[in-house]
């Protein structure tokens, strides 16, 4: 799991992934993870998640630029001091790569801010010791 000091928005991400062995293809250079997202409002006031931003970086240095609105088909609102999680996955052809972006929220007030996603890792279970 990543985890990184709350930042100043006070929104903390932190993630845990798991690899996919059955949606996997190595011989087709095609390896597939899910990961968790757990989003925690530590501020005074609701905020509302309104787009995602990845950058999915494969061992080859390939990367996937993933942009769009809201995360799952979901904009979710999170109230002080909850919590809010949802899984999703991602294909990369390496068996190691990474991911981390940013979620645009936006707060009671029609203030719209930047909540980083910190880089975690996506790795086949022998690959990192």
């Amino acid at each position: 799991m990543s985890r990184t000091p709350i930042p100043s928005c006070g929104i903390e991400v932190t993630a845990s992934t798991q690899y996919l062995r059955q949606q996997s293809d190595p011989a087709r250079k095609s390896f597939a993870f899910a990961y968790t997202i757990t989003i925690t409002n530590h501020r005074d006031d609701s905020v509302r998640l309104l787009s995602r931003h990845w950058i999915i970086t494969d061992q080859n240095n390939k990367v996937q630029e993933v942009e769009g609105p809201g995360v799952v088909g979901q904009q979710p609102l999170i109230h002080p001091g909850q919590r809010y999680q949802y899984s999703s996955g991602a294909v990369i052809e390496t068996e190691t790569g990474d991911m981390r972006g940013s979620y645009t929220l936006v707060d009671e007030s029609g203030e719209k801010f930047q909540a980083p996603i910190p880089l975690f890792v996506l790795a086949v279970p022998h690959m990192l010791h």
